[in-house]
């Protein structure tokens, strides 16, 4: 997505959306967040919980493990452990490693570089628009309902995001990236929800990383980072819930260095989960959306000089 796209208006060009099932998605969020939490004030919560939990026997949630004397009662009551980021149980990994088998993207910006896949653009070539490496691995290849791990990096400058239930070959709408340029081939343009992660070439494209974007809609930017959106079809898209503010957030990205990428797509909600942290989450049950179809994964690089790395990438498909 291209800078100058990026506008925030609250009726503009249909980014209506319906809920399809607010219990659901809220309920997904609700796990996220407690997945997400900061681990470092954990023993203090549990200690917390324990003397709040301590009494409990007298209303019956009490495990009932009550000894003579003063000893406290057991509770049954446990916070979830945090998930293990390489834990890779009933995931599949899609990217070798060595080779771009089963990639398809330009590849004058593509290559596999010490383990990792990079796209790059530099002043000596540079790329004339965003470009695209996607995904097209068999019965992985389209899919709508995942969990999808990697780790990312973005260098130099620039940045790029993470494509998932896209398309490619679509036309490029009017007023994106050089709609008319000859080098741009349809096969490797995608369409559809993006993960953003960007180099904090200025204050307001690193607010970028960790959002919604709808790459090549009208819809733009959905879910900023550090938002809970809900979208329905006949109004626009309406914030429910602050996540925290977007410079706390940005205080978990690294700069140079890898980050752990967490996408959560169930129905119509998706979780954008950035080194443990929910960044940005959106609730999308409008039946035409471009959000809520099976479609492929990629990446993208923008902007020149840039250089996006991304390697360890699992995939586990639900549906």
């Amino acid at each position: 997505m291209m800078p100058s796209r990026r506008t925030r208006t609250a009726s503009s060009d249909g980014r209506t959306r319906k809920i399809r099932d607010v219990g659901l998605g809220v309920m997904v969020i609700g796990a996220a967040l407690v997945m997400t939490s900061s681990l470092a004030g954990r023993a203090g919560l549990q200690a917390r919980a324990s003397e709040q939990r301590g009494g409990a026997a007298a209303d019956g949630r009490s495990s009932a493990t009550a000894v003579a004397g003063s000893q406290q009662v057991g509770s049954r009551f446990h916070e979830p452990d945090p998930i293990d980021f390489n834990d890779h149980d009933g995931f599949v990994r899609i990217f070798d490693g060595s080779t771009l088998k089963d990639w398809d993207g330009n590849p004058a910006f593509w290559r596999v570089e010490n383990g990792a896949i990079v796209g790059e653009s530099t002043r000596e070539r540079p790329a004339k628009h965003q470009e695209y490496i996607s995904y097209h691995g068999g019965d992985l290849a389209m899919v709508r309902d995942f969990d999808l791990k990697l780790e990312i990096k973005v260098e130099a400058g620039g940045g790029g995001g993470i494509q998932y239930r896209s398309q490619v070959g679509l036309p490029w709408r009017p007023g994106s990236s050089q709609p008319a340029d000859p080098t741009m081939n349809l096969k490797w343009m995608m369409t559809g929800p993006q993960a953003d992660f960007w180099y904090p070439v200025g204050p307001k494209q690193f607010e970028y990383t960790g959002q919604f974007y709808s790459e090549n809609t009208p819809a733009g930017i959905v879910a900023w980072r550090g938002e809970v959106v809900n979208a329905t079809p006949d109004k626009a898209p309406r914030l429910i819930a602050d996540i925290d503010s977007r410079a706390a957030l940005g205080g978990y990205v690294r700069i140079n260095d890898w980050n752990q990428y967490l996408i959560v797509a169930r129905g119509g909600t998706f979780l954008h989960i950035l080194n443990g942290r929910l960044m940005s989450a959106l609730i999308d049950d409008d039946p035409a959306s471009p959000h809520n179809r099976a479609g492929l994964i990629g990446f993208e690089i923008e902007g020149t000089p840039c250089k996006v790395s991304i390697r360890d990438v699992w995939l586990k498909k639900l549906r």
